[in-house]
């Protein structure tokens, strides 16, 4: 499969035409190796308009919805970068010169994507997500939550952002935080429905 094409095309197709715009995430995202942070299997499906599962419980956000997270975010070269169970994003962020930690809590799919992660020069970590070190200016996950775990907002520096997909039913908001001095605000971005990151889904209730 002729993968330079592949990405040129998922580019064109699914990504500036939903009005992503910024020109070094549409560079990044033209040269990142998407293919290699899937099974080789599933390869062939790494830039089709649909979720790739990467390891069990773990998947690639579409490429037009990471594309537009992103874009949200504004990330910047020289910046720090966290992604949680978001290796795309973060090989996509690390090609546009952020510094990156790529942080799983589920061995396995750490070691799916590690090899690839490292060689783009982004530092891999296995962790609860509950614990994060340091603090970041860009935060961005690939699968949905529930709710926004306090650890993840605590985790932003003065001016930093966090932007993921939260989701209590089929369809999704993906939402910016950012950190001020006045605290955190938050705004809805567009509609979108990855799946759940595990543990993190709505707490099942009782009913008569």
């Amino acid at each position: 499969m002729d993968f330079v094409s592949a990405r040129a095309n998922m580019l064109e197709s699914q990504v500036r035409t939903n009005d992503v715009t910024d020109i070094e995430i549409q560079d990044a995202m033209r040269a990142a190796p998407r293919e290699r942070l899937v099974p080789p299997s599933k390869a062939f499906a790494a830039y089709a308009e649909v979720e790739v599962e990467t390891a069990p419980g773990r998947w690639l956000m579409k490429p037009r919805d990471i594309g537009k997270l992103l874009q949200a975010a504004r990330p910047r070269s020289g910046e720090t970068a966290l992604a949680l169970a978001a290796p795309y994003a973060a090989m996509v962020l690390a090609r546009m010169g952020l510094s990156v930690t790529a942080q799983d809590a589920d061995a396995r799919a750490d070691a799916t994507v590690r090899l690839a992660l490292e060689g783009e020069g982004v530092a891999c970590r296995v962790a609860d997500f509950d614990k994060i070190e340091g603090r970041f200016d860009v935060i961005v996950c690939e699968h949905a939550v529930t709710e926004v775990p306090t650890a993840w907002l605590d985790a932003l520096a003065d001016g930093g952002r966090l932007a993921l997909v939260q989701r209590d039913g089929p369809v999704g908001k993906a939402r910016l935080f950012v950190r001020t001095a006045q605290g955190v605000s938050s705004r809805e971005v567009f509609d979108s429905t990855p799946p759940m990151l595990a543990g993190f889904e709505k707490a099942p209730t009782f009913e008569f």
